[in-house]
């Protein structure tokens, strides 16, 4: 079984606006309002593609509500432990000529219902994965995935983890089973600008010696690149298609690649499933079915 935890989940209100003027009054042309975190977008597209996963976190007051609904009426499979106070943040994404987020802060995680999540993590074992995926409320400890490794640590769980900075770094000694940062966030984490595959591969190679088995580098529209354990590097070019939505197309990528390593235990398959799992929300209104991977899947590389 697969579990994705999202400490910091968030109502995502899609609001498109046709042409956005700063200081003024704009009327939008279409608005949503769908379950977002990085986690979840991982167990929604899983779940698409059929692949059985349960998405675990915290929600908190009247957003809360409406996000545990949210989720229930699109059947996805989730325990979300109710917090006390605060609420679950709302995220604002305006589509215009360009892309613009903003993203809120969520609700206090105090240590009690820390260890509400912890026990529950304490029932995996080695027939499981676990993704951890994106941010922390400010509230918590910078080394909350870390403590996760740790107190799992010798359970032969396969880790995954999507995150930046202090967060994936510090939980590399623990050797995590695959972690994915796009080019962008890798060249952070070293100071550096990524300008080539070279700087990919380089850097990649750094974090496989601090201890990552698996590193999968998503790189937008020139597809991805996966230095694997086996020792091979793995790459592939995006499928070309009109991109109408960017937002979680990075975590359609790795539910794609897990999907296809579940299914085939190959690299080279898992990364075009997740090329095109994340071509395929790219190009959709919403994240990637089953239907749209396997046809982009099928067009370039079956």
């Amino acid at each position: 079984m697969i579990y994705t935890v999202t400490f910091n989940p968030s109502l995502d209100y899609v609001v498109t606006v046709p042409e956005l003027g700063v200081g003024k009054v704009n009327r939008s042309s279409s608005e949503r309002i769908v379950p977002g975190g990085k986690g979840v977008n991982v167990s929604m597209v899983l779940s698409n593609l059929g692949v059985d996963n349960k998405a675990i976190g915290f929600a908190a007051g009247f957003t809360g509500d409406v996000f545990k609904k949210l989720l229930k009426e699109k059947g996805l499979n989730s325990d979300f432990i109710t917090l006390d106070e605060g609420t679950t943040r709302i995220n604002v994404k305006l589509r215009s000529e360009e892309e613009t987020e903003v993203n809120c802060q969520g609700p206090k995680v105090s240590s009690q219902y820390i260890g509400v999540l912890y026990e529950k993590l304490d029932y995996l074992d080695g027939e499981d994965y676990l993704v951890l995926a994106g941010s922390i409320p400010d509230t918590m400890p910078s080394s909350a995935y870390m403590d996760i490794l740790q107190r799992l640590q010798g359970k032969d769980i396969k880790f995954i983890v999507d995150a930046t900075g202090d967060l994936l770094l510090n939980v590399l000694p623990y050797k995590p089973f695959l972690i994915k940062p796009n080019n962008f966030e890798l060249g952070a984490m070293f100071g550096v600008e990524i300008n080539d595959r070279e700087d990919v591969i380089k850097y990649g190679k750094l974090l496989m010696e601090k201890g990552a088995r698996n590193v999968l580098v998503s790189r937008s529209k020139d597809g991805a690149i996966l230095l694997a354990e086996d020792g091979n590097i793995y790459e592939s070019e995006a499928p070309t298609g009109e991109v109408k939505n960017s937002v979680g197309a990075g975590d359609s990528m790795l539910a794609g690649f897990l999907a296809g390593y579940i299914d085939s235990g190959d690299y080279k398959k898992a990364l075009h499933m997740g090329i095109c799992a994340g071509s395929a929300s790219a190009f959709s209104e919403d994240l990637a079915t089953k239907a749209e991977v396997t046809e982009l899947y099928n067009t370039y590389f079956g």
